[in-house]
Order: structure tokens, then sequence, then C-alpha cells
């Protein structure tokens, strides 16, 4: 346990200085908002695509791991799906954001900590994990957007516009794409993206605790409880028995489990308010989930790494 929350302490406390910039007012408020877009839209595809370019997939267990990861969030999204229809207990546009605390995972955190375990190989299967998910995920989300938002009216055209214009689902396809043709990073591409790509993950990192809201998370205290309920005890239950049940193993389970025990992330704020999400819900989900990952996240790794 302790070894694990000593893992963890880089991570945490780089969210925690995010906060604690925040708070005294080091920059200007509205950069905070820039920080988080310029690694969404930039710095993250980089690295996503840096790493995914580069991989050689041989003897990586991909059909497992996407099998795993496939079915825990199939799983999720239909435990809440069923739980908002049978409860009604708020709008639509309210339950798209506990479905997106509930399903959406913080792939910063994610990738942080499967380097910090596993180090090299960490990285590797972490940049593959995560791409998978991304992509799961992402299609999942905006699907919800579709259904249960006034967006839903507009179709198929609408949904296929927004995964096709989804930076991290186009970086994960233009990665996998240089990596299956053979092109790879040629010239400097590598050093560049190697370089902008370095700064993704501590300045993700400082955006999570900068967009903390703790404030608001009474005001918000039922769809909080569904939406961590699912994302911190439904997914890495759901993820740990379908280890067992495919023999998923070593690095790859580890990085998938340290997916599914991670908060949900801020840049689910941003799709909720480009999708008619509701916002401050969102913001007080991202808050809650990401505050008690400091206890949830060594707890759940303590229990469950030592039986992968």
């Amino acid at each position: 346990m302790i070894e694990i929350a000593i893992t963890l302490a880089p991570t945490l406390s780089l969210i925690v200085a995010g906060q604690l910039l925040r708070r005294i007012e080091f920059l200007p408020v509205e950069i905070w908002a820039g920080v988080e877009k310029l690694t969404y839209f930039v710095l993250f595809p980089a690295l996503l695509i840096r790493n995914l370019a580069v991989q050689d997939l041989d003897g990586v267990p991909w059909p497992h791991m996407l099998g795993v990861l496939t079915v825990t969030l199939l799983l999720a999204a239909i435990v809440l799906t069923i739980w908002y229809a049978w409860r009604k207990p708020c709008d639509g546009a309210t339950f798209t954001s506990i479905f997106q605390g509930g399903v959406r995972f913080n792939s910063y955190i994610a990738l942080a900590l499967s380097q910090a375990f596993f180090g090299v190989d960490g990285l590797r299967l972490g940049a593959v994990a995560i791409g998978l998910l991304i992509v799961v995920i992402n299609v999942l989300s905006v699907a919800a957007f579709s259904i249960w938002t006034d967006r839903g009216g507009k179709g198929l055209r609408t949904f296929l516009r927004d995964i096709a214009t989804n930076p991290l689902i186009l970086a994960c396809l233009f990665g996998w794409g240089l990596s299956v043709s053979g092109i790879g990073l040629p010239g400097v591409t590598e050093h560049v993206l190697d370089l902008t790509s370095r700064a993704a993950l501590p300045l993700g990192l400082l955006a999570v605790g900068a967009v903390l809201e703790p404030r608001s998370m009474r005001e918000h205290a039922s769809p909080v409880a569904a939406a961590s309920l699912v994302q911190f005890v439904v997914k890495p239950v759901a993820a740990f028995a379908l280890f067992k049940a495919t023999g998923l193993t070593g690095v790859a389970a580890g990085v998938l489990l340290v997916a599914f025990v991670t908060p949900v992330a801020p840049s689910a704020y941003i799709l909720a308010r480009q999708l008619g999400g509701n916002g401050s819900v969102m913001a007080s989900i991202i808050t809650a989930q990401t505050v008690a990952a400091f206890v949830v996240i060594p707890l759940l790794l303590w229990v469950f790494m030592g039986r992968l």
C-alpha cells in the first residue's frame, strides 16, 4: 500500500500544484482553459501519435485487451442506462454528465501511472490501451449526447461528424495508420512529436488540478454518487473478472486496471459544453472523483494489483 502511494505521489502532486496555482491566481483564470484546450487538441494527440506510430503490436495481446475494455465499458454504459430508465432522477442533459462520469477515464493520469508502475513497457502498452479506450469511450459518449439531449433530433449525420472531428480519435487512427503502413515517423517528425508530447502529461495534470471546484460538489451529491459508483466499483470489478476469464495478465492487464480506477477526465467538461450536457454537474463529478482518487486509487490498486 505504501509503495503504491509513493508511486502515485508525483502524479497527485502535480494535480495539487495545479489547484494551488489557480487558487493563488498565479495565472489568469482564462489561461487554465487555454492550457486544457492546448493539451486536449494538440499535446495529447501528439503523444498518442508519437507512441502509436512506432508501436510494434507483435506479442501485444491487443485482441484480449480490446475485448476486456469493450465489455467493461459496455457493462458500465448498460448499468447507467438501466438505472436512468428505472429511476428517471434527472433530465437528459444531466444524465449525459453522469454517463461520462461513469464511462470516461483520465488518460493523463492513466498514462502517467502506467509509466510509473511498469516503466517503458507500461508507457508502450499504456498507449495501446488508451488508444483503444479513447475510441470506444468517445463513441459511447457521443452516442449518449445524441440520445439524451436535444442534439438527438439531428440524427446520424451529427453523430458521425462529432466522432470524425474528435482530436483524440483522429490521433489514434492516424498513429495506428502510420504503424500499420510501415511509414512510422520519418525524418525529424519523431523528434518534433517527442519534444511536443513531453509537455502533455505534466500540463494535463496541472490542468486537472486547476479545473477542480470543491465548493460545487454538495449541490450535485446524487449525480456524483451514481457516476462514482460505476467508475470506482463496477468498472474495476468487471475488468478484474474479465482478466480471470480471458487469462489476461502482466503489464497488459495492469495498464487496463490502472485506466479503470482513474477518475473522469476534465475533457468531459469540454464535451459537455460542446454537445449540450450539464456543465455544472460535470464539473462537480470531475472534482469529486479527482479528490476521491487520492484515496481510491491506492486502495483499489492494492486490492487488485497483486492478484493479476
